[in-house]
């Protein structure tokens, strides 16, 4: 459910700097540029904040050899928002997502927004990140269309409307505090970057954190402080064992413990009767800290 608060588009943006360098890596140049003045709409952060990143993930993609990922964002005037929006009243935000990299011909921009439509090799994406974008900005009132040629680049444009109303800083503190938690949490997570992101949001938001990068490892953690864990929190793929058979594991010895998977697949490991025998939920990837945060508070209030 969408949970809209009036928000600087500019200053999302520029907050998840830090985060879009190490989600798209060093080889791939990242250029923010928020524009002037303030840049009001009336949105959902974490759902703006997850198009935002898979947008990012989608040109980090098509760039595999390096290159150029540059944010923009601006006011449009009524006069100049897209067909989609010509009755719009108000001014618009405009935020700009721009790569230099593979591009797309005819046929993939015509489709690039239907869910399950991927281009990438089987087990490399789920086809499902650009339908979710689609789907959160036209949830949000805004539109979104895709500039691309082939062999110079792609350029997403998101437009949503503009919201004069100031944005109030106190107005987060209480959803804030209500995602505070003092749980333990056992992440599981065979991706570096992955896992120093999730255990840094977990633990800003007041969790111990136990993690692993191994499932061999978690077991071991797991058999330690078996009775202080109450949330296991891993992912679906990864080397030796799977998410599930970890999950499996684990709650053979705790039977109340709660589960959360992760994954970058549609279904988990492709596997959807192991999603369903397991009962727990999962997440997709990527996710942005406050989706996470959300989730976790939502499995163990359960």
């Amino acid at each position: 459910m969408l949970q809209p608060k009036v928000l600087d588009l500019g200053e999302v943006v520029s907050g998840m700097g830090k985060l879009l360098a190490r989600l798209i890596g060093e080889h791939i140049r990242l250029v923010v540029r928020p524009g002037p003045g303030p840049l009001r709409v009336n949105a959902d952060q974490g759902q703006l904040e997850q198009v935002i990143m898979n947008l990012a993930v989608n040109a980090r993609d098509a760039m595999p050899e390096g290159g150029q990922l540059v944010l923009e964002t601006s006011r449009v005037a009524p006069g100049q928002a897209p067909p989609a929006l010509a009755g719009q009243r108000g001014a618009l935000v405009l935020l700009e997502v721009t790569d230099d990299g593979c591009g797309m011909d005819a046929e993939t921009r015509r489709r690039v927004f239907e869910p399950f439509f991927t281009t990438k090799e089987p087990g490399k994406g789920t086809g499902l990140g650009l339908a979710t974008v689609y789907g959160i900005v036209t949830q949000s009132g805004g539109h979104i269309d895709v500039e691309s040629w082939p062999g110079r680049g792609t350029r997403f444009r998101v437009w949503l409307p503009g919201v004069e109303v100031a944005v109030d800083p106190a107005a987060a503190a209480p959803a804030a505090d209500r995602l505070q938690g003092t749980e333990t949490v056992l992440v599981v997570e065979d991706e570096p970057d992955v896992r120093e992101m999730t255990c840094e949001a977990l633990e800003r938001y007041g969790y111990t954190v136990l993690s692993a990068g191994h499932p061999f490892d978690a077991l071991e953690l797991s058999e330690r402080h078996a009775a202080h864990i109450h949330l296991l929190l891993t992912d679906v793929v990864m080397p030796g064992m799977s998410g599930y058979e970890l999950a499996r594991r684990v709650a053979a010895a705790r039977p109340d413990l709660r589960l959360l998977f992760m994954s970058g697949y549609a279904s988990g490991s492709g596997d959807s009767g192991e999603l369903t025998a397991s009962r727990a939920p999962l997440l997709g990837k990527p996710f942005v800290p406050e989706t996470l945060i959300r989730k976790v508070r939502e499995v163990l209030e359960a």
